[in-house]
Parts: C-alpha cells; structure tokens; sequence
C-alpha cells in the first residue's frame, strides 16, 4: 500500500514536516498554492533533504517541479503539460476525466468519504465501481478524503495502489502511529 502525505496548505512548518516526512509515507505532496516560487523549492529542498526515499510531488508549479527534479500535481485548471516532461499526478473528481488523464503516473480520486469543502463523497461501493469503470492503466490510483485508519480497510481492492492523506497525519499527535495503524489495517 503507497501512502501518499498532502501537505494541508498552512505554509512549511519544518518540525511537523519533518515528523509526517518521517512517519514511514511514501510520498508527499507539496500543496502550498500562497507560497512563491522560491520559499516553495526551498520547502521541497528541505523534504528531499530530509527524507530521501520519500516520493515528492509539487501542486501547480512546473517550474518548481523542474528545479526541483520531483513530480508535478496538475490542479484542474492547470495548463496542459507536455508528456515526459516530468511525472505527473492528476485529481480523479469524475469518472468522464479518467480519458483525458490516462497518461498520468498517479491520479488521486476524490472524495471517498465526506470532506469538507468537497462534493459528495463515493463511499467505498462508488469508489470500486470507479475502479471497476476505469479502462486499464500503469496509472497510479490513490484513494483520497477522509481517509483514516477505520474505514480504510473498506477500499480494498485490486486496482487501488494506496491512499492520500491530509487531515488525518497533518493533525495527528504522532503521524507515524496513524501510518502504522493504516498499514496494519489495510492487510
């Protein structure tokens, strides 16, 4: 199961950055939209720095991404990014998008459970017939939104590689208590 920590857009706070880059995720998603070019890269310098082995993607900015020499998250009212470029992530919010986004490394479909600001959540029997719907793919899919160690063993299934999360390490105590628990949950 690939755990993918989404920054919750509060600025970089090193020290709690640091605990969820250290929780035992696999990747993280920078996503700092008020941040400029400049604080943002050094942000994701710092995560690269601290956390080799953790997969690092960057929300909206290609040229950080590129600097940087991590994946970029493409928000739906991005421009178009040319393939190859470099590895790409792309929001899932309805099934009709899956076409357009075939060539993505890794999609984050959302929202499985209610969350706030977001649309009506799937629940895990919309979210596995979107599996189900979705034409075959080397696609990364993630299961994102109000994910936690509880309901995360009903996602189950054969064409989900993981999950991302927000709230749920960003708000922990001890984020690496909520990774273990997801771990141990998912199996």
């Amino acid at each position: 199961m690939f755990i993918l920590a989404n920054t919750p857009g509060r600025g970089f706070e090193p020290t709690t950055w640091k605990r969820v880059l250290h929780s035992g995720v696999d990747g993280l998603l920078v996503r700092e939209k008020h941040l400029d070019a400049r604080p943002l890269l050094e942000a994701v310098r710092f995560c690269r720095n601290e956390a080799p082995s953790v997969e690092l993607w960057v929300a909206g900015r290609l040229d950080v991404a590129l600097r940087a020499s991590c994946g970029l998250h493409v928000p739906e009212d991005h421009p178009e990014v040319p393939p190859g470029l470099v590895p790409l992530s792309r929001p899932l919010h309805a099934l009709g998008q899956a076409s357009d986004r075939r060539e993505a490394d890794q999609l984050l479909i959302s929202p499985v459970f209610a969350t706030p600001g977001k649309g009506g959540p799937l629940g895990p029997a919309g979210l596995h017939a979107w599996l189900e719907a979705l034409p075959p793919t080397r696609t990364r899919l993630l299961a994102l939104g109000g994910i936690e160690p509880a309901n995360a063993p009903s996602l189950r299934h054969p064409r989900l590689a993981g999950i991302a999360l927000i709230r749920a390490l960003w708000e922990a105590p001890e984020p690496s208590e909520v990774v273990e628990a997801l771990r141990a949950a998912w199996a």
